[in-house]
């Protein structure tokens, strides 16, 4: 799976390509809004205003509203058990 991330004017956008499936990254968008992952700060959480999964398989999309940074999301994604 390969991991590319993007600043945007809203945000980050995170491109995973390759063998991704799209319930995983459903599955990580939602332990992490109850809290139940340990990969991003409490700090980090509290910057993102929304979270949006979109895509298929092969290619999913998750784009981050908030003032986060690209480096902060790097260091989440290197921590998460889910993509890893």
């Amino acid at each position: 799976m390969n991991k590319n991330v993007f600043k945007t004017n809203d945000g980050v956008k995170i491109a995973f390509t390759g063998a991704v499936e799209k319930k995983n990254i459903i599955t990580m968008v939602e332990n992490c809004k109850t809290g139940s992952c340990d990969c991003m700060t409490d700090e980090t959480k509290k910057k993102i205003s929304n979270m949006e999964v979109s895509g298929e398989d092969g290619e999913v999309h998750l784009d981050l509203s908030g003032e986060v940074s690209k480096e902060e999301i790097e260091a989440a994604l290197a921590r998460s058990k889910v993509v890893n």
